[in-house]
Formats: C-alpha cells, structure tokens, sequence
C-alpha cells in the first residue's frame, strides 16, 4: 500500500508528485503519458514565473524531462472509481486492476464537455463512463457512445465487438471508426430518458431530416478524457461542478485531497502548481 496516489498528469498532479518525491513518500500517479492535451495545445503562456513567453511544446517538454529526471513514471491506466474504506483508499482502474493506498490527491482537471441531460440521473442504471467495466453488460444490444477524443476509439471499437448497434456521437473531427454496426451522428441529444433505466435518447425539436426525434437504447456510454471528481468519488461534496476544499486542499473526505482546476477557477498553470504543492505537504503530513 502506497502513502498517495495522484490522479491527473496536468501540473497539478505533477507539482503533487514531485513534492511527495521530495518528502520521501511512496506515491502512484495516474494519467495520460504525454501529461496534458491543454499544455501541448497552448500556444504561449504568458504568466508563469520564471518561464517567459514559453510555448506549450516547450512547457510539456521540460516537464518530461524533469519527470524524467527524479525517475517518477506515469502509469497510464484510466482510473474508473475511487473507493474511500475505513483507513485506506482503492483505486480501480478500466481494466480492473486495484490499488491501495492510504491518501489520494484527485487532480483530474475540469470537465469541458457540459453533461447532458439526464446524465447523472441515469450514472449506474444505463449511463457509464468504462467501456471495459460495463461493456459486456450490452452484448447483443443497442448503444449510444458520446466520445470527445479520437484517442479514446479503440473503446469504441472494443463496444463494437460486443454490441448489436452502435450510435455514435463524436465531439472530434477525423472519426476513424469504420464499422457496419456503427452509426454516426453529428448531433446532440437533448436528453437521456427512461423510466427504472435509460430507455431512449431524445432530440431538440425539430430533429435534423436525418435523425429522429428520439432514438431507443439500451445504454449510454460518456467516453471522455476527463471525468467529474464526483463521478470517480463517491461522497465528494462539490459546488458549481468543483471539488470543495480547504485551505490545505482537503475535501470533505478524510485522507482525499485535490488540486488544480477541479477546485476551482482561475484555472491558470501557476495556480494549478501552487495547490499540487500544497496538497502534498498536507499528505506528508497525515500519513
């Protein structure tokens, strides 16, 4: 069992790890490889101490290199819940792996897609957001698929193999998936709807002369690169769609920390920074 785990590789989660390095503790940290899709798109930042009209290329590179540097590697499995136990926190990823640990700093960003309708009344009774973790649930089924980023189709391929028709709705340009039973569509639904479970996707009125007003299924799976901290955190108290903190970045579950935009605006680099640090020294100092 490890002393922290991170969740997020944006420089909030980044600034955590690297203080924890510091102080000696033992620490997993969760995210993509190439750390932040915000970072590499950012054409210059501005306002960051030290770093004087530097481009997000060059910003991402350094980080790598000092990742590099101080041997901290990061594990690139996608974290599908987070467990709060009695004395320890379980972490379980997409793929069913589970990891121990005694605190977690969530830094897992902002949700940029707003949720639909529908969303979380349906989150375990038809709504998901792991294609491995419910997938086999709609074997021979119909299913919608929101996803946001083309790195994230091979999860649809994956519902492809195990569904009986799939909806589509990419927030991406490029779709590569090219399979009989995928159907795309380049609208959004007004509504998930259903009574016990999601019964049906619905539509503005009037619908486009090629899609219906309202289309049934069996499932709805949101596909996204970021998820909200309180759909990963059972419990978590939030407040306009941010994780509630103190001023030691500790939420209002013991051992549970979080940092950087999930906090709360500005969502700005050295503030993301500056919480990241915080939130480890608060861990050193409950473990």
């Amino acid at each position: 069992m490890t002393d922290c785990i991170v969740i997020g590789s944006g420089v909030a989660g980044i600034s955590a790890a690297l203080t924890l390095k510091a102080n000696g503790k033992s620490f997993l940290i969760f995210g993509s490889p190439n750390l932040s899709e915000k970072i590499e798109k950012a054409e210059m930042i501005r306002n960051y101490p030290g770093l004087s009209n530097v481009t997000g290329k060059d910003f991402l590179t350094a980080l790598k290199a000092q990742l590099s540097d101080e041997e901290i590697e990061i594990k690139s499995e996608k974290v599908g819940g987070v467990y709060a136990m009695k004395d320890k926190f379980v972490v379980l990823t997409q793929d069913q792996t589970s990891y121990e640990s005694r605190t977690v700093i969530l830094a897992c960003g902002v949700e940029s897609v707003k949720q639909i309708d529908g969303e979380e009344t349906f989150l375990g009774r038809g709504v998901s957001y792991c294609a491995t973790c419910d997938g086999f649930l709609y074997k021979g089924k119909t299913i919608v698929v929101f996803c946001t980023s083309k790195r994230l189709e091979h999860e649809i391929d994956y519902l492809a193999d195990i569904a009986a028709k799939v909806y589509l709705i990419p927030m991406y340009k490029d779709v590569a998936i090219r399979r009989d039973n995928v159907e795309i569509i380049r609208k959004m639904p007004q509504k998930i709807d259903g009574a016990k479970r999601v019964e049906k996707i619905t539509f503005a009125t009037p619908p486009s002369q090629n899609i219906p007003k309202e289309i049934p299924v069996d499932g709805v799976f949101m596909l996204r690169e970021c998820v909200s901290p309180a759909i990963l955190v059972g419990g978590l108290e939030m407040k306009d769609g941010h994780v509630v903190v103190d001023r030691d970045m500790s939420t209002n579950l013991s051992g549970c920390f979080a940092a950087g935009d999930c906090t709360g605006r500005p969502y700005q680099y050295a503030k993301a920074v500056g919480e990241g640090n915080v939130a480890a020294h608060a861990v050193t100092k409950f473990v």
